[in-house]
């Protein structure tokens, strides 16, 4: 009867090809993620003024949102939302009764895609929105999130939220963008924003002496 040889590979090396079949496997995972791209999404966006959005957005409203219809767009098929707000002011631009924007994400059928820093709409909401985009191009929300506030009832009355967003940037005291207003100073900052108002004096008249 031959004696049985078994060839037993070093502790050392046992350890290393585990570390490389790991490794190849996070690669083929990070592949997994790219080429499922139309179910998420995510996007780095860089904060911008609030008075150069006012100024480089084509319209700007405050409205209820009617409805948001999921469909898919472009050579690969992406969902995206088309969002129909009924408009109750225009703070720049001209709009009709309703006003169409597109936002990427949403639903079609059994297939959801959600994007990172996309705003989410649902029937009902009271928004003011900052929109850029000129026809036949449909438009979009200025930034995504930075350019959607949040209308809502607070300690007795109605003021504009700015939506919260990742990587805000330099904080600016007093800044509208950071801060909630009443819908009568946030409209008063976008007129200041284009220019049409001029700012507040804070300095005061001193006497002089005699």
């Amino acid at each position: 009867m031959k004696p049985t040889i078994e060839l037993m590979a070093p502790a050392f090396l046992t350890t290393a090809v585990a570390e490389v079949v790991r490794r190849k496997v996070k690669l083929w995972l990070c592949v997994a993620v790219v080429l499922a791209g139309t179910s998420l999404s995510a996007t780095t966006l860089v904060p911008t003024d609030f008075a150069q959005m006012a100024r480089e957005s084509e319209l700007i409203v405050r409205g209820t949102v009617v409805t948001v219809q999921g469909q898919t767009a472009g050579p690969r098929r992406a969902i995206e939302s088309l969002v129909t707000v009924y408009v109750t002011e225009t703070l720049k631009g001209t709009a009709g009764t309703s006003t169409v924007f597109r936002v990427p994400g949403g639903r079609v059928g059994a297939y959801r895609r959600v994007m990172v820093g996309a705003p989410v709409f649902a029937a009902g909401d009271d928004v003011i929105v900052f929109l850029k985009g000129v026809a036949p191009a449909i438009a979009m929300p200025y930034g995504l999130s930075q350019g959607v506030y949040r209308v809502a009832r607070q300690g007795g009355g109605v003021v504009v939220t700015p939506a919260v967003t990742a990587g805000a940037g330099r904080v600016v005291r007093g800044d509208p963008s950071r801060r909630p207003l009443d819908t009568a100073a946030f409209a008063r900052e976008v007129q200041r924003a284009l220019g049409n108002v001029a700012p507040p004096s804070n300095r005061r008249a001193i006497p002089r002496a005699r």
